[in-house]
Formats: structure tokens, sequence, C-alpha cells
């Protein structure tokens, strides 16, 4: 038993450095525990709903729309979770080595951006959430009980994240499951099934939307399988994570949509929730207010993570201690607490808007698909790790000019199909209403990176190769 605490203790002691065999620890279904509790939450359920407001589809095929696209979108956030064990680091860590050291750090930066644009959304969301269970608690004080219980989890780290999310899974998913039982056991509207109907442009966007959200996630999945052991190999934990993303998410997004349509027409999202739900309601959001905080622990262990890799870049031989997790998550969450009680409810509106229209479409789609083409088809696992780690950056280079050029022209692609409420581009609306830039994103970055990296591919000396064999 003491052996167990010392190797796996409560409070994380590792930050951006790499995980030693003899530390790895966990089962694949721990990353689908993690991703099907991550997924049972208010915002999805939010998303959801618009397949029936916004995209005006009907039962059938805006369910239909849901499964497809999540079931797309789920192989890019799988993929990327399977190459945690292999690597021992977290994902932005792992950028290096596609980047090259220094040129990683726009990435790093960026994705930073949207984990604190995504914690900021949640603490004001836990904190209306608290004022509407207990309305004698002040908004402003309800938003610092959200963060702080946040902040709380995240620097617990790892494990006490893992655990949460078990449980979570259990109850989170009985309490959907009770959820669609009771509107279902009751008498639904004359118009349930009837209600809005087929528009390709809804249908497209709502595929497009639910492979946007798995991709979204691609960023921080490795932080979560790091731990794993290293022969765990690649099937196990992509088809853990596969399977809780995309059922989590599916599950979600089609409660949505039954929500809205068990109410009458217009009704907003969470106010149906509660209405079709009846009695169910008000444990319901009670459970999705505990969602909506472990939830925002990952933005907060995912910002605190990508802040320090960009300190490291400068100082290779820092190894950061629990310490420095405390300083930079109290840091981060002193920040989003003034940004969030002192900024106008439209700013905070518009600040999320530009983090997931511009940043999370057009950043994450040429990453992600330069690192996947990078992992599984060009390196095929075999990373130096030393040379991740190293000052100059060792075989990988300070900067790799293949992989930033194909990042850029990826993201440049994408600007004239951009359809977001912040930006409209010329071609935006060859399927009217439906964003189809990641897809122009995708089919330029992934040949254009294969081509450029396939030219001259470095010898990875002292690499990891685990779980592919020649």
């Amino acid at each position: 038993m003491s052996q167990m605490s010392k190797q796996d203790p409560l409070i994380e002691n590792h930050t951006v450095d790499y995980v030693p065999l003899a530390e790895r620890h966990g089962k694949a279904r721990d990353l689908f525990t993690l991703w099907f509790s991550t997924n049972i939450a208010p915002l999805p359920i939010v998303t959801g709903a618009m397949v029936v407001q916004v995209f005006h589809l009907n039962l059938f095929w805006g369910v239909m729309a849901i499964i497809l696209g999540h079931m797309i979108g789920g192989i890019v956030i799988a993929l990327a979770s399977a190459q945690g064990p292999c690597m021992g680091i977290p994902q932005m860590v792992q950028s290096r080595g596609q980047f090259g050291r220094y040129g990683a750090l726009l990435i790093v930066f960026f994705t930073a951006i949207i984990y604190i644009g995504f914690f900021i959304s949640n603490i004001v969301l836990a904190g209306k959430s608290i004022t509407g269970i207990a309305p004698s608690v002040p908004v402003p004080a309800s938003i610092l009980i959200g963060a702080l219980s946040a902040t709380a989890i995240g620097v617990i780290g790892y494990r006490f994240i893992h655990t949460l999310n078990r449980i979570g899974t259990w109850v989170m998913g009985s309490a959907l499951l009770a959820g669609f039982v009771y509107i279902f056991a009751h008498d639904v509207p004359a118009d349930f099934f009837s209600r809005g109907g087929f528009n390709l442009s809804g249908w497209l966007a709502t595929v497009s939307l639910g492979i946007i959200w798995q991709i979204s996630f691609s960023p921080y999945t490795s932080d979560y399988s790091r731990y794993l052991p290293a022969d765990i190999g690649i099937a196990r934990p992509f088809l853990a994570t596969y399977l809780g993303a995309t059922l989590g998410s599916i599950l979600s997004f089609t409660f949505g949509v039954v929500a809205v349509l068990a109410t009458p027409d217009g009704t907003e999202a969470m106010a149906a929730v509660k209405q079709a739900t009846g009695g169910l309601g008000p444990i319901l959001m009670v459970l999705f207010l505990l969602n909506i905080i472990s939830h925002n622990a990952l933005n907060l262990y995912g910002a605190v993570l990508s802040i320090i890799t960009s300190i490291q870049t400068f100082a290779s031989q820092w190894t950061p201690s629990i310490r420095v997790r405390v300083v930079l998550s109290t840091l981060i969450l002193a920040g989003c607490c003034v940004v969030a009680l002192g900024a106008s409810p439209n700013f905070i509106s518009q600040f999320i808007g530009l983090v997931l229209a511009l940043l999370l479409v057009l950043v994450l789609v040429p990453w992600a698909s330069i690192n996947l083409i990078d992992f599984y088809l060009i390196k095929r696992g075999q990373y130096d790790i030393s040379s991740i780690f190293s000052a100059d950056g060792g075989v990988y280079g300070r900067f790799n000019l293949h992989a930033i050029v194909a990042y850029f022209i990826g993201t440049l692609v994408q600007l004239p199909f951009a359809n977001t409420s912040l930006y409209v581009g010329p071609y935006a609306n060859l399927v009217e209403g439906a964003d189809l830039s990641w897809l122009v994103g995708l089919a330029v970055t992934c040949p254009l990176y294969y081509c450029l990296a396939t030219r001259s591919q470095p010898a990875a000396r002292g690499a990891v190769k685990l779980g592919f064999t020649d």
C-alpha cells in the first residue's frame, strides 16, 4: 500500500515532464469514463437543441446527423488520445516533435487561449446555475464558488480527475437515461415527431457541429492517457476514448433535441429540460452543476500545462514542481474571475464566440491534421523524447518549416469558406448555414504536410517506439 501511495500520489507530481514507465498506472476503460462523463453536461445539451431550434430538423433527421457527425469527429479525438501511452508526455509538449521546439509555441499559445475561454464561460455558467438552484446566493459569490471548486480539482490533477469522472459516468449516465424515460413515459406534444423536417444545409451543419465538437478536445486528450502503461498499445485507448466521447456526446445532443421537442416551440433549451422532466428537473440541474465544475477542471488543467510548456521552452533544464502548478492555477483563477465578474455579459459572449468561431475551427483543424499525419503515417509512433526536451530541439530543431508552412496554409485556405458569427468568407454560403471550412482545412493540410514532411525525414535517434510494428 505504501508503495502504491508513493507511485500514485493523490496530488499529481508531474507537469509537462515525461512519465517514467515505472510510474504508469490505470486501465484503458478510464478513458471511456472520462470522456463519457465530460460530455453529459448542459453545453452539449444546449448545442443539441440547436438542431431543432436553429437548423429546423425533425427528430429522425436530427438524431441521424448527430450520430454521423460525432462518429466521424470521434476518430480524431480517439487517435489523439491513443498517443498518450506511447509518448508519456502532454499533447502540447509532443507538438515540439512536429513543429520544432519554438515552432510549437504558436500552437501552445492558441490552445491556452481556448482553455481559458472555456474556463471563463463555464465559471459564469456554474455561477448562474448555483444562483438558479439557490436564489439567495448572489451571482458574484456563485461564480467564485464554481471557480474555486474547479481549481481545487485541477490542482490535485490527473488521478482525481479520472476518479471523479468514473463516478460521474454512473451518476450522470443514469440521470440522463432517467430523463429520457420520464419524457417518453408522459404525453409528448402532437408535433413531437413532425416538428421540423429535412433540409440539406441544416443536416450538414449538424454533422459539421458534431465533428467540430469532437475535434475541439483533441489538443488535450493525451494529457489524460499519458499515465497509462506503455504496453497497452493503440487499439484499446483508441476504442475506449472513441466510445466514451461519441456515446456521451450523442446522448447529450439527443437529449437536447428531445427536451425542446417535448415542450412548446421556442422554449429555451435548459428551461425545456426542467419543464420536460418534471420533478426530476431540479435533480438534473444539481447534477449538471457538479458536472460543469468537474469538466471545467480539465480546462484549467490544460491551461496550466500549456503555460508551463511555453515557459519551459526557454528554460529546458527547468522541471516545474507542484508549487508551480498551484501558483499558476491561482493566477489563472484570479484573472478569469476578474474578467467574469467585471465584464458585461455581452463582452463575455463575444469573447467566447471568438474562441469558438475562429480559434477552435481555424486553428485546431490544421494542427490536428499535422499531429495525426506525423504520428501515424510519418514517424509511426517513433519520437526521440530527449530531443523534445532538448534546448536546441535535438533532431526536431527549433523550427520545422514543413509543419509551419502546412499549418499556415491550412489555416488560410479555411478563411474564404468560414461561416461564423464573427466572420463570413466570400464562399461561406456554398451550403447555406453550414460552416464547412474545417473540411477544406483537412483536405489541404493533410496531403500538403505529408508531401512536405516525407521529402526529408530526420533520423529519430533514441526514439521511443511503442504500439507499432514494421
